[in-house]
C-alpha cells in the first residue's frame, strides 16, 4: 500500500473501504471490529446477549463520502445477498468515479465467492483489494481499517445513547449517525490511514 502511495500520492483517495456490522439492540458490536489495548490486562468482558434485536449493515467509505448504510434482509451474509447488495445498492453509487475507483474488502468467506470475484475482476479490473485479490491486504486489518477505527466506534457511541426498542429504531439511529459524519471527519481518517501504515510497515 505505502508503494502505491509512493507511485500515486493520490492512490488512497481513489480507495472505497467497505466493511460489514452487526448492531445489537443490546449494545454488542461485532467482536472481531473491536479491540482493546493497554499496558496491562484491562479483563474486559463482552456480554453476549441471546435473541435480541439485531440488524446487518454495509457502509462504504470514501475520503469525501460515506455510501450506505445498506441494511440486509437477514443478519447472515451470504455470498448471494452480498452480491445483490453490490449490484444493486454499491456499484451504481460509485459509477460516476469509475474507471478510478479501488474496491477494499476484507477476507470474509461471502466476498470470495467465484461470482462475487467475476462481478469485480469486470467492474475494477486489477482495481480491487483483499487478501488474495489483485492488490494484497492483511488476513486481520482493523488497525489500517477506517471503517473499524473510526466508523464503527464512531456510530455506536451515538446510536448507544440509549436504550433501544427494535430493528426499526436501530436503522433509524444508524441512518441518523452517518449523517453526522462530515468531510473534516474523513480528512482526519484518511491522515490517520497513511500514519498507521507507516506504524505497520516500522513493525
Amino acid at each position: 500500500m505505502l508503494q502505491k502511495i509512493e507511485e500515486d500520492e493520490n492512490f488512497l483517495q481513489r480507495v472505497i473501504f467497505s466493511d460489514e456490522a452487526t448492531f445489537h439492540a443490546s449494545g454488542i458490536v461485532n467482536r472481531h471490529n473491536i479491540r482493546i489495548w493497554g499496558l496491562e490486562n484491562p479483563y474486559a468482558v463482552l456480554e453476549q446477549v441471546r435473541d435480541r434485536p439485531k440488524v446487518k449493515m454495509w457502509c462504504g467509505l470514501l475520503y469525501d463520502r460515506i455510501i450506505g448504510p445498506f441494511f440486509f434482509s437477514e443478519v447472515t451474509v451470504r455470498s448471494d445477498n452480498y452480491l445483490d447488495m453490490l449490484e444493486i445498492f454499491a456499484l451504481p453509487q460509485i459509477e460516476d468515479l469509475q474507471p478510478n475507483i479501488i474496491f477494499q474488502r476484507d477476507g470474509a468467506p461471502p466476498h470470495w465467492s467465484l461470482k462475487v470475484r467475476k462481478v469485480l475482476n469486470e467492474k475494477f479490473p486489477r482495481r480491487w483489494i483483499r487478501r488474495g485479490g489483485p492488490i494484497p491486504w492483511p488476513p486481520r486489518s482493523p488497525d489500517i481499517t477506517p471503517l473499524d477505527f473510526f466508523v464503527w466506534i464512531y456510530m455506536k457511541n451515538i446510536v448507544h445513547q440509549s436504550p433501544i426498542r427494535d430493528t426499526e429504531e436501530i436503522k433509524i439511529r444508524i441512518t441518523a449517525a452517518i449523517r453526522t459524519v462530515d468531510s473534516e471527519m474523513l480528512h482526519i481518517t484518511w491522515l490517520e490511514i497513511s500514519y498507521k501504515l507507516q506504524c505497520v510497515a516500522r513493525d
